[in-house]
C-alpha cells in the first residue's frame, strides 16, 4: 500500500515538475528596472463656491433652530470665521517612469491634469518638483521634466511584437504603496475603449488599481511596451481587465510634445461603425469586415476625397481594416498633410481613394433634439414626422430625414430603432420626408436584411432590419 502511494506520489511530482519549471522568475527584472519607476503626487488648489461667512462674523444669535441649521448647512461653519474664498487642497497619487537620464518622465494625462504642483518621488527617496512639458488628453499621455542628471532610464520595447498569452509585468504605486509589482499575461491587443478611439489598448490580466496609472508595463526582456492607464471595474478595484497604452503611440506623442509642446492627430473626417453579419448581407458582402462610413464631416479630408456614406473601408495604406476600431489609430498616428490611400467597397465594387491626412479638430457639443407632434404609425410599427427648421438646425443643418416619435414592438424595435432617432437613409435611398419614407418602406423586401442609416444624439449609425412578413 505504501509503495503504491509512494509510486503515485513520485509520478505526481514528475508530472507537475515541468509545469513549475516554466513559470517565469521576475526577480532580476524587478531589481534592474524598479529604480526607473517613480511615484507621482499632485496638489490642486480649488476654491469652493461659498464655504463660510466673511471673516470675523458669526451666525446671528437668536435664530429659530431651523434657520440656524440652514445657515450651518449652506455655510458649513457653525462657529463663524472660515471666510469667503478660502482655498482647499486636493491631492492625488499616480505612477510614472524615467524616460531618459536627463530627467524626462512619462505618465498619464489624467494623473497630472489641472495640477498646481507635481512632485516626483524617486526610489532613492529624493522628491523633485516636476514641470509639465505637455500632455495629450486623447491618448492620455503626459511628459514631465525634473532637474536631475544620471537617472536610471527604462528601455523601450516594441508593443507590436507582443503576443497574446505572453507574460508581462507592472510596477507602480497602487493606493500609494510604492514599488508594488504585479504580473500577468497579455489578454488581447488592439482594444478600443469609450473615449479612447485613437489608442489600440493592450489588454492584460495584470492586477492594476488606482495609483498604478502612468506606470510601466514590461515584457519579459525587461523593456517597456505600454503605460498602464485604465481598468474595467464595477467596484473601483481590479477585476481582471487592465488596459495599457502601447509605447509606439506614447513615443509618437512624446516626440510631438518635445518638438511643438503639444500633440496633433491625423484626421479623416468620418464617423464609422463595425459591419455586422446582417449589415454585410445587406451590402452584398461575403463576410463582415471593414469600417462602415455612417457620416462624412463637412470640409473634411474625406469629403474632399469623395468618400460617401455607406462606403466600407477595408484597407488604410495597405493595412487591412478588420473592424472599425482598427482605423482611427492608424489615421491618428499618420503625420498631418501626408498622402494616404484607402481601399473601399462601394455598392459591391472595390475602389481606391487617395486623400491628404488632416488635423483632428476639437470635439463639438451636440444639442439634444426635441420632439414634435406625432403622425399616424406605419407598417414597421414606428411613428415618424417631418423635421422642423429648428430640429434641422440642431442636427447641424441636415437637409433630409424623418424623426422617429414612437416605436411599437416589431421589425423596427427588433433592429434597435428608438424614439428620437432620425432616419436618414434606407438601403441607400435618401429619406427627404415622410412621403419618401412611406413609399420606400412599402416596397421593402421580405426576409432580407436592409441597411438603415439613422442619427442618434448627434451621431449617425447603420442598423439592419428585416421584415419577416
Amino acid at each position: 500500500m505504501f509503495k503504491r502511494v509512494g509510486c503515485c506520489l513520485i509520478l505526481t511530482v514528475l508530472f507537475f515538475r515541468p509545469v513549475f519549471a516554466q513559470l517565469p522568475d521576475f526577480t532580476d527584472m524587478v531589481k534592474t528596472n524598479g529604480v526607473s519607476v517613480v511615484n507621482i503626487s499632485t496638489t490642486q488648489k480649488a476654491k469652493p463656491a461659498v464655504k463660510g461667512l466673511p471673516k470675523n462674523q458669526q451666525i446671528p444669535e437668536g435664530l429659530p433652530p431651523e434657520m440656524e441649521e440652514l445657515f450651518k448647512h449652506f455655510f458649513n461653519n457653525p462657529n463663524g470665521g472660515g471666510g469667503f474664498g478660502d482655498q482647499e487642497e486636493s491631492q492625488s497619487l499616480g505612477s510614472g517612469f524615467i524616460l531618459s537620464s536627463d530627467g524626462y518622465i512619462l505618465t498619464n494625462h489624467h494623473v497630472v491634469n489641472n495640477a498646481d504642483e507635481i512632485i516626483v518621488k524617486l526610489t532613492d527617496r529624493r522628491e523633485l518638483i516636476a514641470k509639465l512639458i505637455g500632455s495629450d488628453a486623447r491618448t492620455d499621455i503626459a511628459l514631465l521634466k525634473v532637474q536631475a542628471n544620471g537617472l536610471p532610464a527604462v528601455s523601450i520595447g516594441s508593443p507590436n511584437a507582443l503576443k497574446v498569452g505572453e507574460w508581462v509585468l507592472a510596477i507602480g504605486s497602487p493606493f500609494g504603496f510604492d514599488q508594488s509589482v504585479t504580473a500577468g499575461i497579455v489578454s488581447a491587443k488592439g482594444r478600443s475603449l469609450p473615449g479612447g478611439n485613437y489608442v489600440p489598448f493592450i489588454q492584460t490580466d495584470v492586477a492594476i488599481n488606482p495609483g498604478n496609472s502612468g506606470g510601466p508595463l514590461f515584457n519579459m526582456d525587461g523593456k517597456v511596451v505600454g503605460i498602464n492607464s485604465q481598468i474595467y471595474s464595477r467596484t473601483g478595484g481590479f477585476m481582471g481587465l487592465s488596459f495599457a497604452i502601447p509605447m509606439d503611440v506614447a513615443m509618437n506623442v512624446v516626440q510631438q510634445i518635445k518638438t511643438s509642446g503639444k500633440a496633433a492627430h491625423g484626421w479623416l473626417g468620418v464617423q464609422i461603425q463595425d459591419v455586422t453579419r446582417q449589415l454585410a448581407e445587406s451590402f452584398g458582402m461575403k463576410k463582415p469586415q471593414g469600417a462602415l462610413v455612417s457620416k462624412v464631416m463637412p470640409n473634411s479630408p474625406a469629403e474632399k476625397a469623395g468618400l460617401q456614406i455607406g462606403d466600407i473601408i477595408t484597407e488604410f495604406n495597405g493595412h487591412p481594416i478588420e473592424k472599425s476600431a482598427d482605423l482611427p489609430p492608424m489615421v491618428g498616428m499618420t503625420p498631418i498633410s501626408e498622402a494616404a490611400k484607402l481601399t473601399i467597397i462601394r455598392q459591391g465594387s472595390t475602389e481606391a481613394i487617395d486623400f491628404k491626412v488632416g488635423l483632428l479638430p476639437d470635439e463639438d457639443q451636440k444639442k439634444p433634439l426635441q420632439k414634435t407632434e406625432t403622425k399616424p404609425s406605419n407598417k414597421l410599427g414606428i411613428t415618424v414626422t417631418d423635421l422642423t427648421d429648428e430640429q434641422r438646425e440642431a442636427l447641424e443643418n441636415i437637409k433630409n430625414g424623418v424623426l422617429v416619435q414612437d416605436v411599437d414592438s416589431g421589425t423596427a424595435a427588433d433592429a434597435g430603432i428608438q424614439p428620437g432617432d432620425v432616419i436618414l437613409r434606407i438601403q441607400n435611398n435618401v429619406i427627404r420626408n415622410v412621403s419618401d419614407f412611406d413609399k420606400i418602406v412599402k416596397n421593402l423586401p421580405v426576409g432580407k436584411s436592409v441597411a438603415v442609416l439613422i442619427q442618434r444624439r448627434g451621431s449617425p449609425v447603420f442598423l439592419a432590419l428585416k421584415i419577416d412578413k
